[in-house]
């Protein structure tokens, strides 16, 4: 929410500062219509978030009836703006279970849902979920996709090794860093260089500059997801 609270301050100094200058009603009306047009972008997000984790709620409850008791937040809205969204790749969302109890804590096993989107999935009318493709995965998984991804971007052959790094350490720009100090550097590429590996029968895994490129087989759609996120998945599984 830091990007909305900005640009509620920049209207306001604006609103000021023509008032001060001007006192003319154009001027009031133009602070006035872009506060209105932020407070309509904060409130169609959220709108939007809301008919996102409903519908990842209802894909999990059909598809893993063995979820009793769990917790479903979204990852990636928080802070967007619907210009963002509509062009977002993959959306992202934390599953936690638990025990019932009066104020239960979150303390069972935890999985991600993504929900890779293809072109149109947002439209005049909404949202299209049947534009959305599900993966839900688990900290195993995650590793072990991690793990693949490591070794197509820095071309490092132990596994064990790799797993290693990652449990203790964070993935960011330029590669592994565990304790302040790069211990599996990634590639340097520029932004038209791509390096492969084909990861399962659903998905190619792509090492571009800064990103992880996911090619979905089934849509032959290339989706990508950034750096930022991936950290905050890796570190909702591995952070203690």
């Amino acid at each position: 929410m830091k990007k909305v609270t900005l640009l509620i301050l920049l209207a306001l100094s604006l609103f000021n500062t023509n008032k001060t200058q001007a006192q003319d009603g154009a001027a009031i009306a133009t602070a006035a219509g872009a506060l209105l047009a932020i407070g309509a972008g904060v409130a169609a997000v959220e709108q939007m978030k809301e008919r996102a984790e409903l519908t990842a709620t209802e894909w999990v409850l059909t598809h893993n009836p063995e979820l009793n008791n769990f917790s479903l937040k979204t990852l990636d809205f928080n802070g967007k703006k619907l210009k963002d969204i509509s062009a977002t790749s993959v959306i992202t969302f934390k599953i936690q279970e638990f025990t019932p109890s009066d104020k239960p804590e979150l303390n069972g096993r935890k999985q991600i849902l993504l929900g890779f989107t293809s072109y149109g999935w947002i439209n005049e009318y909404g949202i299209d979920f049947d534009k959305v493709q599900w993966f839900l995965i688990d900290s195993s998984e995650w590793l072990k996709m991690m793990t693949s991804y490591v070794h197509v971007a820095s071309g490092e052959d132990n596994e064990n090794f790799i797993k290693e790094e990652l449990k203790e350490g964070k993935i960011v720009n330029k590669g592994i860093k565990k304790k302040g100090k790069t211990t599996i550097p990634f590639y340097q590429l520029s932004g038209d260089m791509y390096v492969v590996t084909d990861y399962s029968p659903e998905m190619k895994f792509i090492y571009n500059e800064r990103s992880l490129g996911i090619f979905l087989k089934e849509t032959k759609n290339l989706v990508q997801i950034g750096r930022g996120s991936i950290i905050e998945i890796h570190d909702f599984f591995f952070e203690e």
